[in-house]
């Protein structure tokens, strides 16, 4: 596949622009509240567009339509279970973080557990977003090989570079901004996409659907019980816990809600912003059904090499409008660097608030822009030399997978037995923790073949909060029984 000369210029055009208007926000970065929280001045709309943006990863445009075409929709019901986080974020989890006098997502584990709970979920939580970093980076740049004709190695350091600019100079404003135009331009490119497909056919939109019934492609996966398998069931457990996740403990969150400009505003950007994923993620499973039935009719336009995820970047250059296929490149470049960007400042924030602040020195604003800087900058490096390094992995997907589980698993149990279980000590929140890492260890690593690697966040999760509250129920009542 290759490219037409304007489409590339529409595409580096579209790179360019984004890296300048990112980039002049420097000017507006006065203090370290402007670079990590825009002094919580951001407008609604923005902050939903970029809630939006930061959910939409370039895997997802891209893997959303090759799960598609390959199967079914059984991953659309992860999706099902968006409303249920945003709406519990907006009703608790909004007020929680804003009446919070800390950007850090995780200052209440401290306040609840010590100092080493908030420094445990700090630590998972960078360790995550480096790895989250290099994943993208990488599976991001295998399609944009092929659609670019460019080494997988200089894609990883282009996208690395422009990213690095404009987080480290323009701070979360820039990300934020920057998240809304990218978040525009992946919905218009869906919609184009989809626009192109339903009448490509000879009979209209309803071959589509004849195909994908007579095919099976509109199914949501088994009803059964299976707890190996990615059933209806064990996928909608999964949404539920990643999502509950994302929006109860995720720094880019919490970030997002501190921006907003008052907490009615912040609660609007939770909802507007978690919804739209849904008929966005619809269409893009829709992409993929339909490029199934399209290569049904016109087979002959599909090379044999062709499948899975490479068939929507191959329709993307050889099908579609001269000007259209750039613009839809730039769509999985912005997903990508949306994503990219929000890790570096949220990590560097998290880097900042959860280490250097803690310590007894007390740290002037140039000292702190200082260090937000210099870790934006080395985080955005770490995460470019990971994807580097993932070119060298059998499965960067089962990689990031693996590190994600372990990193991140343990995480929302500790938040919510610290917000649930208000008898819950130190010394059990510990213990928890300590199994439910062990848990999270075996069920990463052992190569178990009982339960599906979904469950690595739900078992994890109800480990830990299980084991601390049985444990402060049981200490509790044994000093009762005492008295």
């Amino acid at each position: 596949m290759q490219i037409s000369t304007i489409d590339l210029i529409v595409f580096l055009v579209f790179t360019a622009g984004t890296v300048l208007f990112g980039s002049s926000f420097v000017r507006k970065n006065k203090n370290a509240s402007d670079y990590t929280s825009g002094s919580g001045n951001m407008p609604g709309f923005v902050v939903g567009m970029s809630i939006f943006a930061t959910y939409v990863s370039s895997i997802s445009f891209l893997a959303l339509p090759g799960n598609a075409y390959l199967g079914n929709w059984n991953s659309l019901v992860f999706s099902f279970t968006i409303p249920l986080a945003a709406i519990l974020a907006a009703k608790f989890f909004v007020p929680f973080y804003r009446n919070i006098d800390s950007v850090s997502a995780y200052s209440f584990l401290e306040a609840r557990f010590g100092y080493w709970a908030r420094a445990y979920a700090a630590i998972c939580y960078i360790l995550t977003q480096i790895a989250r970093i290099g994943s993208v980076l990488f599976l991001m740049a295998l399609p944009l090989h092929s659609m670019l004709g460019w080494s997988v190695p200089l894609i990883i350091i282009i996208t690395s570079v422009a990213v690095i600019i404009y987080s480290v100079l323009g701070g979360i404003k820039a990300v934020i901004w920057t998240d809304a135009i990218q978040g525009s331009i992946l919905i218009f490119g869906a919609l184009v996409c989809v626009g192109y497909l339903l009448f490509s056919l000879p009979e209209g939109p309803a071959q589509i659907i004849k195909i994908g019934l007579e095919n099976d492609k509109f199914s949501l996966g088994s009803l059964g019980l299976e707890l190996d398998k990615s059933t209806f069931w064990v996928m909608l457990l999964y949404g539920t816990f990643i999502n509950l996740q994302n929006f109860g403990i995720d720094q880019n969150y919490v970030q997002r809600y501190k921006s907003a400009k008052n907490e009615k505003s912040a609660k609007f950007s939770t909802l507007f912003g978690g919804l739209l994923y849904v008929p966005i993620s619809f269409f893009f499973f829709f992409i993929g059904t339909a490029l199934f039935a399209y290569y049904q009719v016109y087979p002959q336009l599909l090379p044999g090499d062709i499948t899975g995820d490479k068939v929507f970047p191959y329709f993307i250059v050889s099908e579609l409008p001269v000007g259209v296929t750039g613009l839809l490149i730039a769509a999985i470049f912005a997903a990508g660097m949306s994503t990219i960007s929000t890790s570096i400042n949220s990590s560097a924030t998290i880097i900042l608030t959860d280490f250097f602040q803690k310590r007894k020195i007390a740290l002037t604003e140039k000292s702190k822009m200082k260090v937000l800087y210099i870790t934006s900058f080395i985080l955005g490096v770490l995460g470019m030399g990971v994807g580097l390094a993932m070119m060298s992995v059998k499965s960067a997907l089962d990689a990031w997978w693996s590190l994600a589980g372990i990193f991140s698993g343990g995480m929302l149990g500790l938040f919510f037995l610290g917000y649930i279980s208000k008898n819950t000590r130190n010394i059990h929140a510990f213990v928890a923790v300590l199994s439910g890492v062990i848990l999270i260890s075996w069920l990463t690593f052992s190569g178990q073949t009982i339960f599906h690697n979904y469950f690595t966040i739900v078992l994890g999760t109800t480990t830990i909060f299980l084991v601390g509250f049985i444990l402060s129920f049981f200490v509790s009542k044994t000093k009762h029984n005492g008295k």
